[in-house]
């Protein structure tokens, strides 16, 4: 949205997002992140009845400002409906927007045959990862590879507008803290950073000189896991809030939630392992239709497992411990991992990712 404001056309944004985007777009951008941000099936289910409104809302909001284009961010349970509703709709009108969507919903891993559908409702599709503009290509959808946005923001020394977590720092790893990151949900931590604590007691009995500084994505998620720590424990464990970055710098090695830090983490050269765990609904339908051999990103795009994942009912804290134990122990280990990290760090291109994505989108519009 920056970049699209810095490329000197006039441009009005309408639609649901984040703080930081209602700060870029003004009063017209409804921010929904706290209602919208939920993660598992269950969650959904019980949140029917409020993303249906959002939909309807949504689509009586596109017919009523007629933009030239709509798109579409990722959160492919809404808008792949929604592209699906708004292509449907455009057949009856002279005025169709451009329906363009960034950062590919992962159908990659769950339903490749949705593609073809996807290129029907579709009229651009701009992706961060290079395997997915080769198979959407392919597919007969249009798309191009912009680059990873995460490398604008883990680059820069200074934190970038709206980003709490400055980019590269000049500092030496801590050969005794170990950095642990439990995700950036409210569910999510819920459910990992008990499973955390009990593998940093586990690492105690053997490493007694081991500290622990965790990430913590907001305020509110570090005061509850501040409530979660026994008495005995909180002089081990230092929670910190928007410094992801600066830890994973600083930590020898550490244990990560399944997501977009995992990327993180490979880029700057952290040995880790990773760890995932929702309810059990959630998981047992991921199993019915994720058909990919890894979880994590960086496993993904080396095609091999690189990072030790630890899913549901294996992230035991004596086996996280041990994995963890392993890494600390062991240089060579730690050194191949650092090694298959940089080549990771390749694939997610070069700098101007975000101004690439605008480009596109207004060469879109124009054509």
């Amino acid at each position: 949205m920056r970049a699209l404001r810095n490329a000197g056309v006039d441009l009005r944004f309408i639609g649901r997002g984040g703080p930081q985007m209602k700060a870029v777009a003004g009063a017209d951008f409804q921010n929904w992140i706290d209602k919208s941000g939920v993660l598992g099936l269950w969650e959904v289910i019980k949140h029917y009845g409020y993303f249906r409104r959002q939909f309807h809302e949504t689509l009586h909001e596109i017919e009523a400002s007629k933009p030239n284009a709509v798109v579409l961010i990722d959160y492919p349970g809404f808008n792949l409906r929604l592209a699906r509703a708004l292509s449907a709709s455009a057949k009856a009108t002279a005025d169709k927007a451009k329906i363009i969507y960034y950062i590919s919903p992962q159908v990659w891993a769950w339903n490749r045959g949705r593609i073809k559908k996807m290129a029907r409702w579709l009229d651009l599709m701009l992706c961060i990862f290079p395997f997915e503009a080769d198979l959407y290509n392919q597919s007969g959808l249009r798309t191009i590879f912009v680059g990873h946005p995460m490398i604008e923001q883990l680059r820069d020394r200074q934190p970038s507008p709206g980003y709490s977590s400055a980019g590269k720092i000049d500092i030496q790893r801590d050969s005794n803290l170990v950095g642990l990151f439990p995700g950036s949900r409210g569910r999510e931590v819920r459910k990992i950073f008990p499973i955390l604590i009990q593998t940093a007691r586990e690492l105690r009995q053997s490493k007694p000189k081991l500290r622990f500084e965790v990430a913590a994505a907001s305020d509110e998620l570090a005061t509850g896991m501040e409530e979660m720590l026994a008495p005995p424990d909180r002089h081990l464990f230092g929670i910190k809030v928007g410094q992801t970055a600066e830890i994973m710098q600083r930590a020898v090695a550490g244990i990560v939630a399944s997501g977009s830090a995992t990327l993180e983490a490979a880029y700057f050269r952290m040995p880790f392992a990773l760890i995932y765990k929702v309810a059990w609904p959630t998981y047992l339908a991921g199993r019915l239709l994720v058909k990919v051999k890894y979880l994590g990103m960086p496993n993904v795009l080396a095609d091999k497992q690189v990072v030790r994942e630890f899913i549901q009912h294996r992230a035991r804290p004596k086996d996280l411990a041990k994995a963890l134990a392993q890494l600390l122990d062991n240089p060579m280990a730690r050194e191949r991992m650092i090694s298959e990290f940089d080549k990771i760090a390749v694939q997610l291109g070069e700098l101007g990712a975000s101004a690439r994505a605008a480009k596109a989108i207004l060469s879109e519009i124009s054509s």
